[in-house]
């Protein structure tokens, strides 16, 4: 039999090792608790560096295209009202013959100043903040109808929900890149948006009966990164489905939660 002070020593040397690995234990799970709150705060800080890269990359964009609005509206604009007086200063002293064909051309440029001024609109952005995101894509399909190439409609369901304007701006941006890449590559003859206003999110369905395309291949198209990322700004749910022959499907939600 084992002595008593045999048995003491074994006792203290099995707490002992237990001690230790109480100890080893403890200290994996602290350090493994630092560990993933270390990669939290990275994933975090770089989540952060992305949002606001995205964010300055966005400010730049919209401060380009509403300088580019105000030229249009301001320069280009105002040279085709002078051009249009002149034409009328002419056409007084013209003779009668030519009368048809410059009243053709009068009425071609009233209409080029006409598509400035709608296009000057949904380009710049403090136009969409006061119009809102309704009007302004009513704006944007009128222009598209006015052009001839398509038929552009929308549709509006369930009760408006007022959405802060930074996100109106975005998700607006967002389908004025798909209605751009329907009008130069899509080949369609009608557009679709369906604004689906639910109790929780907006639901919004774009889509266009043209050629489509195969998804699963890999393109260069930057519209499409854009789109993404911007929906991602506004933690909006963003898939593009297309198939050959069956035109393409923009499907958007954007959550009101923690964007009103």
């Amino acid at each position: 039999m084992l002595k008593k002070e045999e048995i003491l020593l074994l006792i203290y040397f099995i707490t002992i090792i237990f001690l230790l690995v109480v100890f080893v234990v403890i200290f994996f799970m602290a350090f493994q608790r630092r560990k993933n709150k270390f990669l939290k705060e990275r994933y975090q800080a770089e989540q952060r560096y992305q949002r606001e890269l995205a964010d300055s990359q966005i400010e730049i964009q919209e401060q380009t295209l509403k300088n580019i609005a105000w030229e249009l509206h301001d320069n280009v604009g105002q040279l085709l009202s002078v051009a249009n007086i002149q034409l009328n200063v002419i056409m007084n002293a013209a003779p009668t013959s030519l009368h048809g064909q410059m009243q053709e051309t009068k009425e071609l440029l009233q209409d080029v100043v006409q598509e400035i001024r709608s296009l000057s609109k949904v380009l710049n952005s403090d136009v969409i903040l006061k119009n809102g995101l309704i009007a302004s894509l009513q704006v944007e399909l009128d222009r598209f109808n006015r052009l001839g190439y398509l038929d552009a409609s929308l549709k509006i369901t369930g009760d408006i929900i007022p959405i802060n304007s930074a996100s109106e701006i975005i998700i607006f941006r967002i389908l004025q890149e798909f209605l751009s890449n329907v009008l130069k590559h899509a080949r369609a003859s009608k557009l679709f948006v369906h604004l689906d206003y639910k109790d929780i999110s907006l639901n919004i369905l774009a889509k266009d009966d043209g050629v489509g395309f195969n998804t699963s291949l890999k393109t260069d198209s930057s519209g499409m990164e854009t789109m993404k990322s911007r929906a991602q700004l506004i933690d909006a749910k963003y898939s593009i489905k297309s198939e050959i022959g069956k035109g393409t499907q923009l499907i958007l939600g954007y959550p009101y939660k923690g964007n009103q």
